[in-house]
């Protein structure tokens, strides 16, 4: 089993989180449903996004403990990218920085959950 199929955020309203996933991955879900709402992340994998409210068994933890990585070509993109997410609205949890593994920044969903994006740095 090495082949995960969804990616499960835990939110308070999945209305407003299919609303603002919408709105950053420029395309409409795959699945939507009063307590659940999912997107296609390629052809393997699904973001789900679950009410807090109603899963079962009730999750233990809030946003913020785990982080959605996403790869782009070069710095100006993750920069692009930072200028876009930071005009609209979106928390950011760090900016951009050249670390050990990539130059990246981290920006926060409406429920806390950290995304990352991050340019790569070739290895050593």
């Amino acid at each position: 089993m090495k082949n995960p199929s969804h990616v499960i955020l835990y939110v308070d309203d999945p209305s407003v989180s299919a609303d603002f996933y919408a709105g950053l991955l420029g395309e409409s879900p795959a699945e939507v449903s009063p307590n659940f709402v999912a997107f296609r992340l390629g052809p393997d994998l699904m973001l789900g996004l679950l009410s807090r409210h109603t899963a079962e068994p009730p999750p233990g933890a809030a946003g913020g403990g785990t982080e959605i990585a996403f790869s782009v070509a070069g710095d100006e993109k993750v920069d692009s990218l930072y200028a876009d997410w930071r005009d609209r609205g979106l928390t950011i949890a760090q900016q951009p920085v050249l670390a050990h593994f990539a130059y990246t920044f981290v920006a926060q969903d409406p429920d806390g959950h950290r995304l990352r994006i991050l340019a790569p740095r070739p290895a050593k």
